[in-house]
């Protein structure tokens, strides 16, 4: 067997290929064989943490939309939040950034951290203070 699940559920990767080039998505998921209504039909019987710990491709916004989100939410400009800054706005949009990218969105860690200019561990710091910010009225929808 070569391939992950979608490329073989598609036919191979010039089926792949040529779905993308149309501006087709397909729902995936490495780890079920299937095209995308099995994989919707799996899924759909799934409880919500697991569907959200999922981490479809497709269905999270891109890291620069959440920080364009988070500098209107917070009133700082992306030039602060991917600063060192310690200015009380900019800790908090970088610790909401930070809660949403990696708890609600599946970003890692890492991948915030590289973003925002700052470390691993900072980022690991701002999302295990066990509080989560008021970010309720975001919304997180592509």
């Amino acid at each position: 067997m070569v391939g992950g699940g979608l490329i073989r559920s598609m036919g191979g990767w010039s089926e792949v290929l040529a779905s993308r080039r149309r501006g087709e998505r397909e729902v995936a998921d490495q780890r079920i064989l299937g095209d995308g209504d099995f994989v919707k039909q799996v899924i759909s019987g799934l409880d919500d943490l697991v569907k959200k710990n999922l981490r479809l491709s497709g269905q999270r916004i891109d890291i620069k939309a959440l920080a364009k989100k988070m500098s209107e939410r917070y009133n700082v400009s992306i030039g602060e939040l991917r600063s060192g800054g310690r200015r009380r706005a900019v800790v908090q949009a970088r610790r909401a950034m930070s809660w949403i990218g990696v708890r609600e969105l599946g970003y890692s860690g890492a991948d915030v951290a590289r973003y925002l200019g700052v470390t691993n561990s900072c980022v690991t710091r701002m999302i295990s203070t066990g509080k989560k910010p008021d970010i309720d009225d975001i919304n997180l929808e592509l």
